[in-house]
């Protein structure tokens, strides 16, 4: 398939699948549509084409991460303790069997422990269109659950940075300092968010055919400052995102301005690279039937710890919704990849792909009557 095919491929995918999702009731499936669509697309299309994607997948995934945290209106501190030790007690409940998991998989202890904070976190990402369409949930509930979520995500990103690190050159000075840049980081973009804010409106404001342009700029450069203090550039979007969140202008969100550009072109685009990232043999290897069988184990631990032990108030389906964690895994895997471990990258990216499917599979139903709950 040359380029030309593929990119009217590519258009009509962006105009259907959320469209197919929303009249099967099931609009945060649409992100695993464009996942598959890609895993289907690294049959055809040529490297060059594929790299290309790839490489607009990359800033996607910065305005993915950015717009989730622009959407998240996050409560003091103090509130946000009982969520994080939720979220806490959650992941460390089960890193002994995600780590005997991998042990079978073939795994060594280092990785194991980056597949299981890959697969304990909560990519975002994923989970917040599932969140916002959720039927019948109480408020406190609801917004508990997104606490948790956060803090999951948080977390994931935290070990996932630290374990990298470790993974490449053994545990010393060069993790502390990796620590340190991260907080550094995160400090500064809290300390600077009204500046920005106020930079945004006067782009605005100011700038008129060259708004959208301007803004994702922007957050871009942010994004390669984080990137070079020692955070992650998407994880930079992501925490720029949510100390952003309450800054609207004329009533309307950053996110809006930036839609046209993201929401409907570079973070579909994302969402099909990843698929592209993956090698089709591998969804039929020995790796892959064990780390589906591993998948359909922790679902059913994780279905028995949310009903016996860890609650979060809502009906007995709500622990799905902390389940998809497909980019934390693309996350762990890419730095499995740079290590050369080839078979420890497979068992994670087809853990994290088959998890994030079955769990959004099985969230209720969205009435086609239903319209989305308010963040």
């Amino acid at each position: 398939m040359n380029s030309i095919e593929t990119i009217i491929c590519l258009i009509l995918l962006l105009m259907a699948v959320p469209d197919v999702c929303r009249k099967l009731g099931r609009p945060a499936l649409a992100n695993v549509g464009f996942v598959i669509f890609g895993l289907a697309l690294s049959l055809l299309v040529k490297t060059d084409v594929a790299t290309m994607i790839k490489e607009a997948g990359e800033v996607g995934f910065l305005l993915v991460l950015f717009e989730v945290g622009l959407e998240i209106d996050l409560p003091p501190f103090r509130e946000l303790l009982p969520s994080l030790r939720f979220a806490g007690l959650w992941s460390l409940a089960q890193y002994p069997v995600v780590l005997a998991l991998a042990c079978v998989s073939g795994l060594t202890l280092p990785e194991g422990l980056l597949a299981a904070a890959a697969l304990t976190g909560c990519s975002m990402s994923m989970a917040y269109s599932g969140w916002k369409h959720y039927p019948g949930i109480a408020p406190a509930a609801r917004a508990f659950t997104l606490q948790i979520m956060i803090a999951l995500e948080v977390l994931a990103i935290v070990v996932l940075s630290l374990g990298a690190a470790a993974v490449k050159s053994g545990l010393g000075w060069n993790v502390l300092l990796k620590l340190a840049g991260m907080a550094v980081t995160v400090f500064l973009i809290s300390r600077f968010a009204s500046h920005l804010v106020k930079l945004c409106q006067t782009i605005i404001q100011k700038t008129t055919h060259w708004r959208v342009h301007f803004l994702v700029l922007l957050v871009l450069i942010i994004c390669a400052v984080g990137e070079r203090l020692g955070l992650s550039a998407a994880k930079t979007a992501f925490f720029l995102g949510l100390f952003m969140s309450r800054a609207k202008f004329d009533g309307v969100g950053i996110e809006e301005y930036i839609a046209p550009i993201s929401r409907r072109f570079l973070i579909p685009i994302f969402f099909m690279s990843l698929g592209l990232l993956a090698d089709v043999r591998m969804v039929i290897s020995h790796t892959a039937l064990l780390a589906g069988c591993g998948v359909l184990l922790l679902v059913g631990f994780r279905e028995a710890l949310h009903r016996r032990w860890l609650k979060t108030g809502g009906d007995p389906a709500t622990y799905l919704l902390l389940c998809p964690n497909l980019t934390m895994a693309a996350l762990a895997a890419t730095s499995l990849h740079a290590t050369g471990a080839a078979n420890a990258a497979t068992w994670v990216t087809v853990s994290g792909l088959l998890m994030s499917v079955i769990s959004l599979c099985l969230l209720p139903k969205v009435g086609a009557a239903e319209s989305p709950q308010p963040v």
